[in-house]
């Protein structure tokens, strides 16, 4: 039977990280940290944590300033996110993990690799983008997405949408599962997550942050490769152009597209996406 899901709250770089454990303790099963993106919270994982857990300690945070974790004042740049998730393995006493990250977590998932490849045993990330590294000129062919632009105006877009959260949020999770949507309770998780102006403009502070975290990436790459194992997972929209940035600046990189997949992969797609994690992880 899949291991049941235990709620911390752990204190690491200035902040309390709200986290959900589940698995055997450190030292008894290799570790496994998923990072979310946005608009998700820890929960985007509920299809899948119970299958790793057979497995893995499966650590699964929300982001700084998202779900339950401090509404902090800044730090959303994509290395001072990886210094909460370097943290916050060490202050579960984890020497060694698999990270995962998606969408707003895979540029710290990214950099934590290249800070502390001893730290990460092996790297899957998911449907985003890594700053302005080549490579994804076909998925920009037509410009960023829309709401990057809106969300990047300090200000703008929490003002716009209080009181309207439930349907900005709808929004993301349709066109993230091509019209499928997600269980009702996932659902409204993430709507009580990203409800009220403070917790819109934290999560529109990640937006904000890009251009620190491009600029952070640009510094990685230039000084060093990636030396972890690593998978790269497509879906749509972002598709191969993930991978097409990675595979100049990585030692060891796998492409995989899932096909007939929205964004949102762990909830669209939980089964195609748990192969192709047992097949790279184990």
């Amino acid at each position: 039977m899949p291991a049941p899901i235990e709620l911390l709250r752990v204190p690491v770089n200035g902040i309390e990280v709200n986290v959900a454990v589940s698995g055997a303790g450190a030292g008894t099963r290799p570790a496994l940290l998923l990072m979310h993106g946005f608009p998700h919270t820890w929960q985007l994982w509920t299809a899948v944590i119970g299958p790793l857990s057979e497995h893995y300690q499966v650590i699964a945070p929300d982001l700084r300033g998202l779900g339950a974790t401090t509404r902090a004042a800044d730090g959303y740049d994509a290395e001072n996110l990886a210094i909460d998730a370097e943290a916050l393995l060490a202050a579960l006493n984890i020497d060694s993990a698999a990270v995962v990250g998606i969408d707003a977590g895979t540029p710290p998932a990214f950099l934590l690799a290249m800070r502390r490849p001893d730290l990460v045993r092996q790297l899957v990330l998911m449907e985003a983008l890594l700053g302005r590294l080549p490579g994804a000129e076909d998925f920009l062919s037509g410009g960023a997405p829309w709401w990057f632009g809106f969300h990047a105006v300090p200000g703008l877009a929490e003002t716009v949408l209080t009181g309207h959260e439930p349907e900005y949020v709808d929004w993301f999770l349709a066109a993230g599962t091509q019209g499928r949507g997600i269980p009702a309770d996932v659902r409204d998780a993430f709507v009580a997550a990203y409800t009220g102006t403070e917790s819109l403009r934290c999560a529109f502070e990640h937006y904000r942050a890009m251009p620190t975290t491009a600029r952070q990436i640009e510094a990685a790459t230039a000084g060093g490769r990636l030396t972890v194992p690593t998978l790269a997972i497509g879906a749509q929209p972002v598709g191969p152009a993930l991978y097409h940035q990675l595979r100049p600046i990585a030692d060891d990189v796998t492409g995989r597209d899932i096909a007939e997949c929205g964004h949102i992969i762990p909830l669209d797609r939980p089964e195609a996406l748990l192969a192709l994690l047992t097949e790279f992880l184990l």
